[in-house]
């Protein structure tokens, strides 16, 4: 896999949201809002600690995978008018070929869903990727979680026939 310079994630803005680059900080006050068990319905797992959450982030905000064959691009959530975290958003991108291909991750803190922010807050980020010339999207949405699924379609994604590890894959 080819080695590249991946962009670096900039902060993004959307009617009523700020997409704020990921910093080791942000995990002091993004534990305890993922720790919800909500949040892991669907997409398994346990809630990370403190600890966990700070070194995930610390991995995370150096910009790609150890070996430079992936750019990893975070962002953290936020409310504009109140600065409050809502989320988090992420894109892993990777070449195919020669062609760049991000695939999307979306969370929004269980009291915050159902009021559009996912949606809004992906389509800020697709907006910001397809600006740095990536455009082939990638999602992985288990069968089940219609909001998400109703994310990917307001991406223009659609579903495929691909399963991986229970998620149904959603492409461009």
């Amino acid at each position: 896999m080819a080695v590249r310079d991946w962009p670096a994630a900039e902060p993004i803005e959307t009617e009523r949201l700020v997409l704020e680059p990921l910093r080791v900080e942000h995990a002091a006050e993004m534990a305890p809002l993922l720790r919800d068990e909500r949040l892991h319905e669907y997409i398994g797992g346990q809630p990370a600690s403190l600890e966990q959450l700070r070194a995930r982030y610390a991995r995370q905000v150096t910009g790609q995978s150890p070996d430079g064959s992936q750019g990893w691009l975070n962002w953290i959530v936020r409310h504009r008018d109140s600065g409050q975290a809502v989320g988090t958003v992420q894109a892993t991108v990777r070449l195919d070929g020669e062609r760049s291909v991000a695939e999307l991750a979306w969370i929004i803190v269980a009291p915050q869903q159902g009021r559009g922010y996912a949606g809004e807050a992906a389509a800020g980020m697709v907006g910001w990727l397809d600006g740095h010339g990536i455009r082939a999207l990638i999602a992985h949405v288990h069968p089940d979680h219609r909001a998400s699924a109703r994310v990917a379609e307001r991406l223009g994604l659609r579903a495929t026939e691909t399963v991986v590890d229970g998620e149904l894959r959603w492409a461009t």
